[in-house]
């Protein structure tokens, strides 16, 4: 069994595999223009952020329904136990749904029903986190922030995802305030492809609790002071860094540059289905590519289990972070 870990930067939509993408497409008579799931897989290969952004959101078309939702939800739930995942805060794009006219209601239930009987199913405890997609206005973000107030009791925060640069965290300053004064948790993409000044406007101007990548602090000795001082947590996605272009082989991946500075760094797999790999599948690529030892393994678990929204339930992130401490790694 892999180490016990939280998966803190996951996108529900990046979890739809060609197969499932294909059979869902069936059932709702959507004609996807790839012959076969080979073919939907080798177009799996970008050149940057935007080249993967155009596939993601156009797959996004055979998800139509409730139960399209919960089967994609359980789908990744499966995985993600097989890896070691305890708990999941799980992100999702309502803007890229109800723009197809598919409600927020039937995303936000249709994941909820399959999230409701995470814990009994696979033992994974969830959470669910709703993202405004940056490259849409901040009155858009705004209305999606509006509509979504019915299905509160179910999210417990909001992010910031999708194009990057272009677009700063200030341009959303007042729907994180609204945010905010709904007593929602608070996270957003900063310093993967924008800039570092990006995260250091995330906390300021948005107040986010953590920074999802944040790959570029180190560009800013005294922003990463600030980040080691104030424990913000980062949420790296090794793998998806360099499917993205954003590094060219994992070897040069900061992470392990990161750890020794003190960020508190973890270790997530972003849009799994397209970046080649789950939770665990990204541990064992860094730990194989950086030679990470089993207490530096051990510290991104721990970070993971720390860095999560478990304030309401501070015995099972007791119990986790036991789990972590307790488990033995495979020497061989």
């Amino acid at each position: 069994m892999p180490v016990p870990k939280a998966e803190l930067h996951l996108h529900i939509e990046g979890t739809l595999e060609p197969e499932l993408a294909f059979a869902l497409a069936r059932r709702n008579g959507v004609t996807l223009p790839y012959a076969d799931t080979e073919a939907l897989r080798e177009a799996y290969r970008f050149s940057d952020l935007q080249s993967f952004l155009d596939l993601y959101y156009a797959l996004m078309a055979v998800l139509r329904t409730a139960e399209d939702f919960t089967e994609l939800a359980d789908a990744y739930l499966a995985r993600a136990a097989e890896q070691g995942v305890r708990h999941a805060e799980i992100f999702f794009d309502p803007q890229a749904h109800t723009a197809r006219g598919v409600p927020m209601g039937v995303v936000v239930e249709g994941l909820g029903a399959a999230l409701d009987r995470a814990e009994e199913r696979y033992g994974i405890s969830t959470r669910l986190i709703m993202c405004f997609l940056r490259d849409e206005s901040a009155a858009s973000a705004m209305a999606t922030l509006e509509a979504a107030k019915p299905y509160l009791d179910r999210i417990v925060g909001v992010g910031l995802d999708s194009a990057e640069v272009g677009h700063p965290p200030a341009k959303f300053r007042e729907v994180y305030e609204e945010a905010a004064r709904l007593g929602l948790r608070r996270v957003a993409y900063a310093g993967e492809e924008g800039p570092a000044s990006y995260i250091r406007e995330a906390l300021d101007v948005l107040g986010v609790e953590r920074v999802d990548h944040g790959l570029r602090c180190l560009e800013d000795p005294d922003l990463v002071d600030r980040l080691v001082r104030e424990r913000v947590p980062l949420t790296l996605c090794p793998l998806s860094n360099v499917r993205l272009r954003a590094i060219d082989v994992l070897a040069d991946h900061p992470l392990r540059e990161m750890l020794a500075a003190g960020l508190v760094a973890t270790v997530n797999s972003d849009d799994p289905a397209y970046f080649g790999g789950y939770a665990g599948d990204n541990f064992d690529a860094v730990r194989a590519a950086l030679g990470l030892g089993e207490e530096e393994l051990r510290t991104l678990a721990r970070n993971s289990f720390e860095a999560s929204f478990l304030d309401d339930d501070e015995p099972r992130r007791a119990r986790y972070l036991a789990e972590v401490e307790a488990y033995e790694f495979d020497r061989a």
